[in-house]
């Protein structure tokens, strides 16, 4: 039963690091990515969907995005919503396409995108802490002996230094690709 506890856990550190990996998915890196507008939300039909929800994203080139919607009326929304998004490009309507081209970087925005990377680490560090502190502290509250509570504990620690190993291969690789001309 104790030893549930810490590898009952391992899905919210999967999740953790799944969510981390979304919010890096988004951040520039000089090519154009589906990932960089697919959650951009958008009012259409009276409420607020994704972008994704709403058109086929597709990447024609290394610096072009390219959103057709699958219903025309809502170009003119998704254009605004992309605008609105403040993600430092501006989308260009033709017809009922809309692209995106994807300016190269000059190092101070790759610096930026860098010193983001970093906060952005950083908060799933925090999650996967949090994490650990939670099942820490119901691993001290079971009423099993000592020695058991130890191992749990060494146990989860080795665990969440897993995970913490993994957030800093995925930030080396993002960088990698950011810092590439």
């Amino acid at each position: 039963m104790p030893d549930d506890i810490v590898s009952g856990k391992s899905s919210d550190f999967n999740r953790a690091i799944e969510h981390l990996k979304t919010e890096l998915a988004s951040l520039r890196t000089g090519r154009a990515s589906s990932a960089m507008v697919e959650n951009v939300s958008v009012e259409a039909y009276g409420g607020r969907t994704t972008l994704v929800g709403l058109a086929s994203i597709t990447i024609p080139d290394a610096h072009t995005v390219q959103i057709e919607p699958w219903d025309k009326s809502v170009v003119k929304d998704i254009e605004h919503a992309i605008i609105e998004a403040n993600l430092g490009f501006n989308p260009v309507v033709a017809g009922t396409v809309i692209r995106i081209i994807i300016p190269p970087m000059t190092e101070e925005s790759r610096l930026k995108m860098k010193k983001l990377l970093g906060e952005r680490l950083e908060h799933g560090r925090i999650a996967i802490r949090q994490i650990r502190e939670e099942v820490r502290s119901q691993i001290k509250a079971q009423d099993i002996p000592e020695d058991d509570k130890y191992r749990l504990l060494e146990d989860l620690d080795r665990v969440a230094a897993q995970f913490n190993d993994r957030i800093k291969e995925i930030g080396e690789e993002k960088e990698k690709e950011i810092m590439t001309i």
